[in-house]
């Protein structure tokens, strides 16, 4: 398995990054989209980001227009995610999750199962993947809330402060 905190990606705004600047911190990997019936999820994913963001958590959204359900451009997601939602955890620049051209950080966490045994592609938008501290993974269908318990008590049993 490679190593997650690796892999770049771009930022928004053009610049590359890794998830290496949240090494040793809880990180919670969404492919949002800004049409879809999960939509409103934004709300507690913004809720979890303010509750930890001081204790070593983040939230980092990959738009994904893999389901035909996201916004044209980067700008658009970033003012919809702003105005809509007050997001202020990172949405990077729009990705594919599944797929010969996939996003290669979604090819490592795809190999994760879920709770129920899947593990492979993506199978809808706000599909959650938390990145604990030392690159293990912990998947969660689309359809589980972000404030779900299992996520809660995963956050909470494993942040660094």
């Amino acid at each position: 398995m490679g190593d997650l905190y690796d892999i770049p990606f771009e930022r928004m705004d053009g610049t590359t990054t890794t998830l290496a600047e949240h090494r040793g911190d809880v990180v919670l990997v969404v492919n949002v989209a800004s049409r879809c019936g999960l939509t409103p999820q934004y709300a507690a994913l913004e809720a979890l980001q303010e509750k930890y963001a001081d204790q070593g958590f983040t939230v980092i959204g990959f738009p994904s227009n893999q389901f035909l359900q996201e916004l044209s451009t980067d700008e658009k997601i970033a003012e919809f995610c702003s105005t809509t939602y007050g997001v202020t955890f990172p949405v990077v620049s729009k990705v594919r999750v599944n797929g010969r051209h996939a996003h290669p950080l979604y090819e490592e966490l795809k190999k994760t199962p879920d709770a129920s045994g899947h593990s492979g592609r993506i199978r809808w938008n706000f599909e959650k993947f938390l990145v604990l501290p030392g690159g293990q993974v912990r998947r969660f269908a689309p359809t589980t809330v972000p404030d779900d318990p299992a996520i809660l008590a995963e956050i909470e049993a494993h942040l660094p402060r």
